[in-house]
């Protein structure tokens, strides 16, 4: 499970991203590899799949989430959006998108990652979740969530469920979240934890993340938590024209590159570079 960042400018906010974001390992990718050995599963989804079609701006009923857990801990979650989202202490770029700001605030982090303390749950820093894999710091969920510009009606597909937190927090953004998880425990683990705590909307599937979600494309957004050398075809072929993919590219042995590239009308690629990262390499059928 793979992973995130995004824009700095100055020298020294991209010295202190690097340093930050080093560590995070983020949420797992596609398939094998950095995984327990054993054969890949046969694609599954965690409950079956109700696809619709992506252009559907229908509301569910019982949306935006209301987990339980978020009455627990919420001077953490306040203080961690404040102090490392809204206005970090450090270079790093303050989010300010308000409706990310908030799911921050609501998503309960802390059930996503039972194995630590709270306190250690809402620190500055990635923790590990098991299968080698780590749920990625809050920045930078915060970041790229923020980078895929959601409106409630934006349909978006996460590569890399991981723990299920990034999903959680887009499942307030919008009803229509779409996550694919190559190992199989995280995703079962993942589906349990966001089913318990009411984000019903979420589909999850057990697969290769390279091939994204044909059934349920297009998608407004796309981000892939793992990094890439480029941009799956696949992946690129089922995003939306004025879609935005946010993604980590570059070599897995070096610093890599948060891009988010556009589609534009004609379908040609639109991209900005970030900041600069290291997640762990996507893995999988390449195409």
């Amino acid at each position: 499970m793979p992973h995130r960042r995004n824009v700095a400018h100055t020298s020294a906010l991209w010295l202190v991203a690097i340093v930050s974001l080093l560590p995070i390992l983020a949420t797992a990718c596609s398939p094998q590899s950095e995984r327990p050995a054993g054969t890949q599963p046969a694609a599954a989804t965690l409950p079956a799949a109700t696809t619709r079609p992506a252009s559907a701006a229908t509301i569910p009923a019982g949306w935006p989430p209301k987990p339980p857990a978020a009455a627990e801990f919420a001077d953490l979650r306040l203080a961690m959006v404040r102090s490392q989202i809204a206005q970090p202490d450090d270079d790093r770029l303050p989010v300010a998108d308000p409706r990310v700001l908030e799911a921050m605030r609501a998503a309960p982090r802390h059930v996503f990652a039972p194995n630590h303390l709270p306190s250690a749950a809402y620190g500055d820093w990635p923790l590990p979740i098991g299968q080698g894999q780590t749920i990625s710091q809050p920045y930078i969920v915060a970041l790229m969530t923020q980078l895929l510009k959601l409106s409630p009606d934006s349909s978006v597909l996460e590569i890399g469920t991981g723990s299920g937190y990034q999903a959680a927090v887009l499942a307030h953004l919008t009803p229509h979240v779409y996550t694919i998880e190559i190992v199989e425990p995280l995703a079962r683990q993942a589906m349990r934890v966001l089913r318990e705590q009411g984000y019903d909307t979420v589909q999850c599937r057990i697969g290769d993340g390279h091939n994204g979600w044909p059934q349920a494309a297009p998608f407004d957004g796309i981000i892939v938590t793992c990094a890439a050398d480029q941009v799956p075809k696949p992946l690129w072929d089922q995003l939306k024209v004025g879609g935005r993919i946010v993604i980590p590219i570059g070599r897995p042995d070096s610093v890599q590159r948060l891009e988010v590239i556009t589609k534009t009308a004609d379908g040609q690629r639109q991209q900005e570079t970030v900041i600069p990262v290291r997640f762990v390499p996507m893995t999988g059928k390449r195409n």
